[in-house]
């Protein structure tokens, strides 16, 4: 791997989890703050360095789905799904897990480089919850770290986690959600087709229940992003039959 490159991270999580409070916490005042292009969207990113490793890390703006039905919905997912962060930290709630553990799923789907951060772990134990996240890292096949953010609380296990998993030395296995078996037999016939379109470019069974959902936002978007890479490689002097 090049020492000297940039990691990206993004940092996803329904409102009033902390997130924003987590993105402080590891910028400090190394942030900026804009529009997303094309969007009313606030974009925010920022930097920090660990072991040696620049890192951005972009403030995805909070949402309870990523199944487009906000253009805050769109944005979290486009730039997961097509700019692919190294790193996704999906940050939940301590007090309430059961109600965030839905966008946690629905990230697992699109990448497997993700760590659960449940934050409000202070808050979670003045109220007698216990979690134990070592169960819960079995089930999701993800790291899974509680931290208080607004403490600094578990800040340097998230740190240290990241690092290991931009090395490579955290190897993941996200849950996969089973549907019923008419839905899993329309998923099985799509994927091929998928995977026939772009690859391995994006996650086939993603994209496959993002069209059965009939979800015209994703093809819209998927649309620009190839004739885009279409682009990039031929001005690159890459032949291209597309």
């Amino acid at each position: 791997m090049t020492e000297d490159k940039e990691w990206r991270i993004a940092l996803a999580g329904n409102p009033n989890t902390g997130k924003s409070t987590l993105f402080n916490a590891l910028t400090g005042l190394r942030q900026h703050t804009g529009n997303w292009p094309g969007k009313t969207v606030v974009h925010a990113e920022g930097s920090f360095t660990y072991n040696d490793k620049t890192y951005k890390i972009i403030d995805l703006p909070g949402t309870y789905s990523l199944l487009s039905n906000s253009a805050d919905e769109e944005v979290a997912r486009d730039f997961i799904i097509f700019e692919k962060p190294d790193v996704t930290i999906v940050v939940l709630d301590a007090t309430a897990l059961e109600r965030n553990l839905n966008l946690a799923l629905q990230v697992l789907e699109m990448t497997d480089q993700v760590i659960v951060c449940i934050n409000l772990i202070d808050e979670a134990r003045k109220k007698g919850i216990e979690i134990n996240k070592s169960l819960l890292a079995k089930k999701l096949g993800v790291p899974v770290l509680t931290i208080s953010a607004r403490n600094g609380e578990g800040i340097d296990e998230l740190l240290k986690t990241i690092d290991l998993m931009v090395k490579g030395k955290i190897k993941t296995n996200p849950i996969k959600i089973q549907y019923s078996p008419d839905i899993e037999e329309k998923i099985a016939k799509l994927i091929p087709l998928v995977t026939k379109l772009f690859g391995t470019e994006y996650p086939a069974r993603w994209v496959a229940l993002r069209l059965l959902d009939g979800d015209h936002s994703l093809l819209d978007a998927l649309k620009r992003d190839y004739h885009s890479s279409v682009r990039r490689l031929t001005a690159n002097g890459y032949p291209c039959s597309c």
